[in-house]
């Protein structure tokens, strides 16, 4: 999955897994953050929003998905 930038910022898809689920979505990073790391350590925000998500096992697809940062056990990114 290539990056898609634009002027505010760029989505990046990314692989969390939680305490529940898997999940696999874009993650908006805002242009004043340069990773996916400054991301998740934003002190101000304890929810991620990833879009365009499917979870692993399943066939659900969710449009949008707030996750709470606390729950995360890993992320990656899946750009190459």
């Amino acid at each position: 999955m290539e990056v898609v930038s634009t002027n505010e910022g760029k989505k990046v898809r990314v692989k969390v897994r939680t305490i529940h689920a898997t999940y696999t979505g874009d993650l908006f990073i805002p242009k004043m953050r340069n990773r996916l790391s400054d991301v998740i350590n934003e002190h101000d925000s304890i929810f991620i929003n990833i879009t365009r998500v499917e979870v692993e096992g399943s066939t659900d697809k969710i449009e949008h998905l707030l996750l709470n940062k606390h729950l995360i056990e890993s992320i990656r990114s899946l750009e190459k």
